[in-house]
């Protein structure tokens, strides 16, 4: 008698999920801890990681301390140092990957371009280049505000004849040994490689158009006896997770609620640069004339030393336009180099792009941020039922853990999809006058903090800041812990199964 095959089942509750870095993996580890294991994860590269698989640049480090900058499910007693270099926060992805057992649920080269609503049918069809669609009760977008390379609108970069790349791209075949390199911008990226290739290149030439602030950065290893020890004594590791949680926390009070009290950063930058920088002149260069705070505040110890080595000039004034063999400046000195390296952040408002999202009403969510930049509590958007944003607008930090903020965001996904599945609902859709309230109140918050005093940032866009919790992050659990369903226009699918359309059978899971 031939044996019965095995065949696929159409999952029950399906939910897909867009990105690997530590959005998408904190869903996931959410949704199998609530016993959900109809989910896909959705992956454009072929490894884990999001930003920690993409930004390989020489010296690529975290600025949040290693203890923090991890899942409070999944603490490590072992990093390294006090600040985790990319490849050890790539492998700890990895790790989270493997113990949660999630890689059976990753569908690797797979780049979502796009997904829309079927209220009939409470279904979003979420499509996949060189892939066939998948259907999804529930769509989660874990894709992150810092993904997307951000490149100048320079005029004759194009035509550049030497070597051209961003950071987050590195060419890491290109050898810069005895190369003349430009580098374009000065913000967290370009302060942890710069030093990093200064000793290699002939000469470079930085391109500053505004200076940071910088602060010391307090990294150094972590001595293997404190390893043992928070190894030993979990408590111990808690412990200390938690002090260097508040100490970040304290930070939000000169930042959101009275931006006078930054000066006392704003005296240990101008020490730190003072110390630093012996020349005058590149010192009056290197020294912000904006409030700290207003713009990110970066940390490096070495910075400062790789701009005086006698290499390295930085070039304050500003750049007319590339030429196919170097960068011509205002002043109408060109300067001739052999690459240009890019270090101008990314498109974080804009992250959602590359993805056409549409709603239940024909309307495309991009369109509808730009035109009405609101969400709820950065992770819903009303006319978008069954939709989930990891990281969305205005759930941004300058002052603590982004991983903090985002297990309150998954934690707050996983709620909806439950209420989802457990009422049998087609459609679970913010009110628009819950979200207008939360933005009237986020906006009004914003306006007085230190990110409004005036200076120009990738925070800002067309005036209104899109990226920043104006508040503690503590705040921001607090708001999320529980999700309200009168929150929620909430709408039941048919009672009976001829009155209800069928669920396309696209998404399906192996059988054991």
């Amino acid at each position: 008698m031939a044996a019965t095959q095995s065949l696929p089942t159409v999952e029950p509750f399906p939910v897909v999920i867009v990105g690997t870095g530590f959005s998408g993996i904190a869903m996931g580890v959410m949704l199998k801890r609530a016993g959900i294991e109809s989910f896909t994860i959705l992956e454009k590269a072929s490894d884990i990681g999001g930003t920690w698989r993409d930004n390989t640049y020489p010296g690529a480090a975290c600025d949040i301390p290693s203890h923090l900058y991890s899942f409070s499910f999944e603490p490590k007693p072992d990093w390294s140092r006090s600040y985790s270099p990319q490849q050890e926060i790539q492998d700890y992805l990895r790790h989270c990957v493997e113990k949660y057992d999630l890689r059976r649920h990753i569908r690797f080269d797979s780049e979502v371009t796009g997904a829309e609503f079927d209220a009939n049918a409470g279904v979003w069809t979420v499509r996949v280049r060189d892939g066939l669609p998948l259907v999804a009760r529930a769509l989660v977008l874990g894709n992150g505000a810092l993904s997307i390379p951000s490149y100048p609108d320079i005029p004759g970069l194009e035509q550049f004849t030497g070597k051209t790349f961003h950071s987050a791209r590195w060419d890491h075949e290109y050898d810069l040994k005895g190369k003349t390199v430009a580098v374009v911008g000065t913000g967290a990226s370009a302060i942890q490689f710069v030093p990093e290739i200064v000793p290699a290149v002939q000469q470079m030439h930085l391109f500053q158009r505004t200076p940071p602030w910088i602060l010391p950065k307090p990294d150094h290893p972590i001595r293997d006896r404190v390893k043992r020890l928070f190894r030993a004594v979990p408590l111990t590791r808690w412990l200390y997770r938690a002090w260097t949680y508040w100490l970040h926390e304290l930070r939000a009070v000169g930042f959101v609620i009275d931006p006078r009290l930054m000066k006392a950063a704003e005296k240990l930058a101008r020490a730190h640069v003072t110390e630093q920088v012996k020349d005058p002149i590149l010192r009056e260069k290197l020294t912000p004339s904006y409030t700290i705070g207003c713009k990110r505040i970066l940390m490096s110890n070495d910075y400062y030393q790789a701009l005086q080595q006698p290499q390295v000039e930085v070039v304050t004034d500003g750049i007319e336009r590339v030429t196919p063999t170097g960068i011509l400046t205002r002043d109408g000195q060109e300067r001739r180099v052999d690459a240009i390296i890019l270090g101008t952040g990314f498109t974080a408002t804009e992250y959602l792009a590359p993805i056409s999202i549409v709603g239940r009403h024909g309307q495309e969510l991009n369109e509808v941020l730009r035109t009405t930049p609101e969400t709820y509590l950065g992770i819903t958007v009303h006319g978008f039922p069954n939709l989930f944003l990891m990281m969305g607008p205005n759930t941004g930090l300058g002052h603590n853990s982004m991983v903090f903020m985002i297990e309150a965001q998954a934690r707050y996904a996983l709620q909806g999809i439950e209420t989802l599945r457990d009422r049998d609902l087609a459609c679970m859709d913010v009110h628009a006058p819950v979200q207008h309230t939360f933005n009237e109140r986020i906006q009004s918050k914003l306006r007085k903090t230190v990110w409004a005093s005036g200076c120009q940032s990738w925070y800002l866009k067309d005036g209104h800041n899109l990226s920043l919790w104006p508040g503690f992050t503590f705040q921001y659990w607090m708001e999320t812990r529980a999700l309200n369903t009168r929150d929620y226009q909430l709408v039941a699918r048919p009672q009976t199964q001829s009155e209800r359309p069928a669920l396309p059978a696209l998404l399906r899971v192996e059988a054991a």
